[in-house]
């Protein structure tokens, strides 16, 4: 099958999540082709999967690039079986190109291999000018009435175009459908999480942690990782963390936290933290997020939304304790491993909620022991690689086969 991957600029858990399925695309015989800006081919070496990258600047809002962009996005969709957009702004980039609808009704003939894809020239000109569309919603609409009012229409284009809606949370699949989706089915997302971590582990990585930051082994760790930008509310957990060591019934010695992660805020959140009482260490970008997250006593998300994200579920198998907001595809995702509180409160609301669930976990090691329980059992039925190719093979023959009537 040939098939064409588009995505814009995007964050982590969803650039891993394209490459996750590239790479066990291509394995399985399959033609692929990720059309992405050349940012993110490089940050997840698109190439290394076996795909033929197009560096195109997909969903760009530069009115220059536009037509340049789409130009490539048309001439890449020739031949195509499927094409799977990954977020909105890159569907929406794709159904102005053209698709969606009125295609030519002759797919099913097409052979199913085509290996010669990114240098053959169009053998088969009786396929329909443009594949179905399948368009995979991993984020709610940004922060800001303006750039809100943009992901809607953009959102409206893609419903009404797109053959299937993937989502990754109930609330997404319930705002594609109430805008007019045809077809909206749940998106598998793998964790592509390390195994499980059992409990040598966890005491080696808390002791190389606390080594590594100076402090000594009883110290108590609580860890935040993640973008550092609004969505992720890192500035709600530095606050609780003020609160946590102020509070006279805290456990001694006093925690510490620990941010990881970089972006557009670090420079505000590190005055923020620096503004208030207990230590704060921001470690930045780090690649042995499995070592980090199994050292940590606590780990918090404070996001203002979430589909599945990728930092929870590596958290969930490091068997950390973890308290988050519940919020979009969250509490689906913890299934009772962790403590939950309301995501939308107010910035100081929600810090007394965060000091006080994480303060609750500090002074409680048996409740902190049954969460890592339950933490390692979820971890343990989050869906793997494999499955996660199973289920986007089977939707793209689900919209192949409805539009040729099979």
């Amino acid at each position: 099958m040939r098939i064409l991957f588009a995505t814009s600029l995007v964050a982590g858990g969803v650039g891993r999540h394209v490459r996750q399925l590239a790479d066990g695309l291509v394995t399985e015989g399959h033609d692929v082709v990720v059309a992405c800006p050349a940012s993110v081919a490089e940050a997840f070496d698109m190439g290394g999967s076996g795909a033929r990258v197009l560096e195109v600047e997909v969903g760009t809002t530069r009115p220059a690039q536009v037509p340049s962009a789409q130009r490539a996005l048309r001439r890449v969709l020739r031949g195509a079986d499927v094409a799977h957009a990954h977020g909105v702004r890159a569907g929406a980039a794709l159904a102005l190109a053209g698709l969606g609808q009125h295609r030519h009704p002759n797919l099913h003939s097409a052979p199913e291999r085509h290996p010669h894809l990114h240098t053959a020239p169009d053998r088969h000109p009786h396929l329909r000018p443009h594949p179905p569309l399948v368009v995979t919603s991993h984020n709610a609409p940004p922060p800001g009435r303006g750039a809100a009012a943009v992901y809607e229409v953009l959102e409206r284009i893609v419903c009404h175009r797109a053959d299937l809606v993937l989502t990754v949370s109930d609330d997404l699949a319930d705002r594609a459908r109430r805008r007019g989706a045809r077809a909206v089915s749940a998106a598998v997302v793998p964790s592509g999480a390390a195994a499980v971590a059992d409990d040598r582990t966890r005491q080696a990585a808390a002791g190389s942690l606390r080594a590594e930051l100076g402090l000594a082994e009883a110290v108590p760790l609580v860890l935040t990782a993640g973008r550092l930008a609004e969505q992720k509310r890192v500035e709600a957990v530095i606050r609780a963390h003020h609160r946590l060591v102020t509070n006279t019934a805290a456990p001694a010695p006093r925690p510490v936290l620990v941010v990881v992660g970089d972006g557009p805020l670090e420079t505000a959140l590190r005055a923020e933290a620096a503004a208030g009482p207990g230590e704060v260490r921001f470690l930045g970008r780090r690649d042995d997020m499995p070592r980090l997250l199994a050292g940590a006593d606590v780990v918090v998300s404070a996001a203002r939304w979430e589909g599945q994200p990728l930092v929870l579920q590596e958290a969930l198998a490091a068997g950390a304790p973890v308290v988050a907001t519940d919020v979009g595809g969250t509490a689906a995702l913890l299934d009772g491993a962790g403590l939950l509180v309301p995501g939308e409160d107010g910035d100081d609301e929600l810090a007394d909620r965060l000091a006080a669930a994480v303060g609750s976990l500090l002074a409680d090691p048996a409740a902190r022991t049954r969460l890592t329980d339950r933490s390692r059992e979820r971890a343990a039925r989050l869906p793997t690689e494999q499955e996660a190719l199973t289920a986007v093979l089977q939707a793209y023959r689900r919209v192949v086969g409805s539009t040729t009537g099979e």
